[in-house]
């Protein structure tokens, strides 16, 4: 038996719809400017090579069906932006250095959630300004709150459904998820270049245009069709 030098962290875990167990995350990986609408808004067009960022696990903040979450506005920032979300949660893994080809992809996937990649933008373009890394600005304590994921199988017609964002009752983003510049299948395959990927692996798949700064006292509502909703307030 291993001993450690104090308690380890209890590991992050998911809920999954229809189901007693969670999801056990692992890594979290993001995909930057992946709708071209908000390519464009950021400064960007066309369909260039996707890129990549993370988060560590345990920037998961899980919010329950049902219920409104408590969001902790962070430290440091006055600008803090909202991105909703489709997130793919990866239930088998690959051997070291495997590449997973695109047509395989999806058999990859254990399920689908709704997700929101808060960013502390001041922070981000600050960073991105003296050409430093801007893990400040995206990677910060429940910076990736998550619903209840969804077995794939439940959700078959996803790639065509709609995502959307509303704030105070007022729609803020929307989008489909067919309009994606690099669909599930190829981000997997992409992401299987760079990394062994893990069964617990979420995949944040970008956001379509209309990201906006939140205040204290923001009610979020964030749906995509087919999947659980997700709502929260910030604090």
């Amino acid at each position: 038996m291993t001993a450690y030098v104090f308690n380890p962290t209890p590991t992050v875990a998911v809920p999954v719809v229809g189901r007693s167990e969670c999801f056990p995350v692992h890594r979290i990986y993001c995909v930057g400017r992946n709708y071209a609408e908000h390519a464009q808004e950021m400064g960007h067009s066309g369909r260039e090579p996707p890129f990549f960022f993370m988060k560590p696990a345990d920037a998961v903040l899980v919010v329950d069906a049902g219920l409104t979450v408590a969001l902790p506005y962070p430290s440091l920032t006055h600008n803090l932006h909202h991105e909703i979300e489709l997130v793919v949660a990866i239930g088998e893994g690959t051997s070291d250095g495997q590449a997973i080809p695109v047509e395989q992809a999806l058999s990859y996937v254990f399920g689908y959630a709704v997700g929101l990649d808060m960013t502390r933008r001041d922070l981000q373009n600050e960073m991105k300004q003296q050409g430093r890394p801007w893990c400040i600005g995206k990677g910060f304590d429940h910076s990736a709150p998550i619903g209840p994921i969804s077995p794939a199988a439940a959700v078959p017609d996803l790639m065509h459904a709609e995502i959307s964002l509303m704030v105070n009752g007022k729609l803020r983003q929307q989008s489909q998820i067919s309009q994606l510049i690099w669909n599930v299948a190829e981000t997997i395959a992409q992401l299987s270049n760079a990394w062994t990927l893990q069964p617990g692996d979420l995949i944040y798949t970008g956001t379509p245009a209309g990201v906006a700064a939140v205040a204290s006292g923001d009610t979020l509502e964030g749906s995509i069709s087919g999947l659980t909703p997700i709502a929260l307030q910030v604090q």
